[in-house]
């Protein structure tokens, strides 16, 4: 039997997936990963991008923070791929419970996903630090220089999960929850190296682990089923 043979029985036998995906669901869509060889860590800026997407760069330079932000993070045209088509299909049909990702794209919920776990927020949320009035991604993509408040003037910042924040204690135990009693857990596009959000992984205890992703992972010894190659051209012939 191939792997998308033994994937297609996996599905069919499952009645509770959860999908926990990253950078690699989204670059499919056109969306840069940050690790791979030509993502974002590879680009030439004054900084490295790792300093420029940190809690105190975002408070000491936010003006340099938003440009590499905007120019980078925002693919406000990116449309969602065959993966996210797929997960919000499982999901209509009752077969997936929840999402777990680690991207800030909202693509998954565009295609039609309800229950979408964001462990690293959204950029389509965006709140003034002083009254926490809300914004949406057009607007600070807009917006010249450092996006301010039209209520109060103050400082807009996204609410997406920075290096040296912490993540919503909320949504992790959600994940940790739909990842302890999933009966499939399918990992896709994912290099399985952002803590704590890898972590999660070792709360599951159901019957198959899949593991989706175009090159290894740690966790690859562990999976009932690996298969290498493009996420999106693999769950389309399930």
């Amino acid at each position: 039997m191939g792997d998308i043979e033994k994937l297609r029985e996996i599905v069919k036998e499952s009645s509770n997936i959860v999908f926990f995906g990253g950078a690699g669901v989204s670059t499919e869509s056109g969306i840069p990963d940050f690790r791979s060889t030509d993502g974002l860590y590879s680009l030439k800026y004054e900084y490295p991008p790792e300093m420029i997407v940190s809690h105190s760069f975002f408070m000491n330079a936010t003006e340099e923070f938003y440009e590499f932000y905007k120019d980078k993070m925002m693919a406000l045209d990116a449309k969602p791929n065959k993966a996210h088509y797929k997960l919000a299909q499982w999901e209509k049909e009752g077969k997936l419970k929840a999402v777990v990702t680690q991207n800030i794209d909202g693509l998954h919920q565009m295609a039609g996903s309800k229950e979408v776990m964001e462990l690293h927020g959204s950029i389509h949320r965006n709140y003034c630090e002083r009254c926490h009035h809300f914004f949406d991604a057009a607007y600070v993509k807009n917006s010249a220089g450092v996006p301010l408040c039209t209520e109060c003037g103050g400082r807009i910042k996204p609410d997406v999960v920075l290096y040296e924040e912490g993540l919503d204690n909320k949504i992790l135990q959600k994940s940790v929850s739909y990842i302890s009693q999933a009966d499939t857990l399918i990992i896709g596009g994912t290099s399985l190296v952002v803590y704590p959000a890898a972590g999660l992984i070792d709360y599951f205890k159901g019957k198959y682990l899949v593991v989706i992703n175009k090159s290894p992972t740690s966790r690859d010894k562990q999976a009932d089923l690996c298969i290498n190659g493009s996420i999106g051209e693999i769950l389309d012939q399930i």
